[in-house]
């Protein structure tokens, strides 16, 4: 009798096996429907409680006037949670920014002294939030943009955290790897002790040229970075000389950590990282530049969470997309098309045969410089390329990674950098040439 109940229940296990089996090898598809919705939202804000040039309110009141419906803030090393006061005259937005306050919300603003000394009290979070949000058209949430450098070489490394509860400062770390690896950690561990769902994304890597792809790869609880930043001083596009392109450390992380290190996917994310939002379009860092599109079931900070982790989402400057649906055959993009536009639909990935050595880069006198290896250029191959409003790519059999960037023919109407286009990035999947051990857990 033992022995037949040992064999039922390795026959169940069997079963529950290939039940999910059959389930992880079913199509996914990333589209709305009656129960599931695309909810755009911006991930990096600045607001007079640090850098930026204007008050929560006002900030809130613009991206939801613009068709947004999340909006997390995220001011330098700080949580608008305390009393705070400021003088109009010292504030970066000044009396634009007083007088549009004013204009905006004219029953809100506690303010005091006149003239040179008058003051304004800045509104926390959860006073804006109580009277901006909407229940399930616009959601604000609270976080953090960590702001870190290394101790050698002083290298800036900004970290931005969503749906904080205490203010992390700071960790440090000697190189740009210890310094995300250490933020990370510590956004994890508030995590783990507050039971809610947080999570860290690594902001602009190219700011000064901060981090590189090696420091990016090996950090194994992150899963998120910039892959676009709407301000114009972080260098999206690399340079001439030996910095790469987000995209292309974007290809470099995920070859290496799918094909090399056994590490999770990245996805990349699009933001505007907002600090001037007066007198737009402008040469400064605008709101309305970057977005995500995520999908979900409520506009709640825990399912979008839940669903920015699981990969239902797009990345945005400027591209709608109806549908993405991806299966073990491949992957296929719908664009949402706008009246004379035309796209351009690229699959990229890297393929299994390819040579993930990387080659450092030496000065004259034979020194490694702080830069990203050079790689094959078959890392981030363009693996097909269609002309159309709809392109599907077939897996080969031998591709660790697809994804797909979709551009329009139509210039950016506020660009970060000169002559960008609106675009879309949509988030890689594990091709039939990852490691087994991979799509076991994908």
């Amino acid at each position: 009798m033992q022995r037949f109940s040992k064999l039922l229940a390795g026959i169940a296990a069997v079963l529950a096996t290939l039940s999910c089996l059959a389930v992880a090898h079913e199509p996914v598809v990333l589209a709305a429907d009656k129960e599931l919705s695309w909810y755009r939202g911006n991930m990096h804000t600045h607001s007079h409680w640090s850098d930026g040039d204007d008050y929560l309110e006002s900030i809130a009141l613009w991206y939801r006037d613009h068709g947004y419906q999340f909006l997390v803030f995220t001011d330098h090393n700080v949580l608008a949670n305390t009393e705070r006061w400021v003088k109009v005259r010292n504030t970066k937005g000044g009396q634009t920014a007083y007088r549009k306050l004013k204009e905006k919300f004219p029953d809100w603003v506690e303010q005091r002294g006149e003239g040179a000394e008058l003051e304004v009290r800045m509104r926390q979070f959860t006073e804006v939030a109580s009277r901006l949000d909407e229940p399930g058209k616009f959601l604000l949430i609270q976080g953090e943009e960590i702001s870190d450098k290394t101790a050698e070489g002083g290298h800036p490394i900004h970290m931005n955290v969503h749906n904080s509860h205490e203010l992390i400062p700071p960790q440090g770390g000697r190189t740009a790897f210890e310094v995300i690896e250490n933020n990370v950690r510590a956004a994890m561990a508030q995590r783990e002790a507050t039971g809610k769902p947080m999570i860290i994304h690594l902001n602009h890597p190219n700011f000064h040229f901060a981090v590189t792809a090696e420091d990016l790869l090996r950090v194994r609880d992150e899963k998120f970075f910039e892959v676009y930043n709407g301000h114009p001083g972080v260098n999206n596009h690399g340079d001439h000389h030996h910095h790469p392109s987000t995209e292309r450390i974007w290809d470099i992380v995920l070859a290496q950590r799918i094909g090399a290190l056994g590490m999770p996917i990245m996805y990349g994310l699009a933001v505007d990282d907002g600090h001037d939002y007066h007198h737009i379009p402008n040469r400064k860092s605008n709101p309305g530049r970057g977005w995500v599109e995520v999908l979900a079931r409520e506009l709640t900070p825990e399912l979008l969470i839940e669903s920015l982790e699981a990969g239902r989402f797009y990345a945005s400057s400027g591209v709608s997309l109806k549908q993405i649906t991806t299966s073990p055959n491949g992957m296929k993009v719908e664009v949402d098309p706008r009246p004379g536009e035309t796209y351009t639909i690229e699959f990229i990935g890297t393929r299994n045969t390819t040579d993930l050595t990387g080659k450092p880069i030496k000065n004259e006198k034979g020194e490694h410089l702080h830069v990203t290896h050079t790689y094959s250029k078959g890392i981030g191959e363009v693996l097909k390329k269609v002309e159309s409003t709809s392109a599907e790519y077939t897996f080969t059999g031998d591709e660790y990674y697809v994804r797909a960037v979709i551009t329009s023919s139509a210039l950016h109407p506020n660009p970060s950098e000169i002559d960008d286009h609106q675009q879309a990035w949509v988030q890689p999947v594990l091709g039939p040439g990852a490691p087994e051990d991979h799509h076991a857990h994908d």
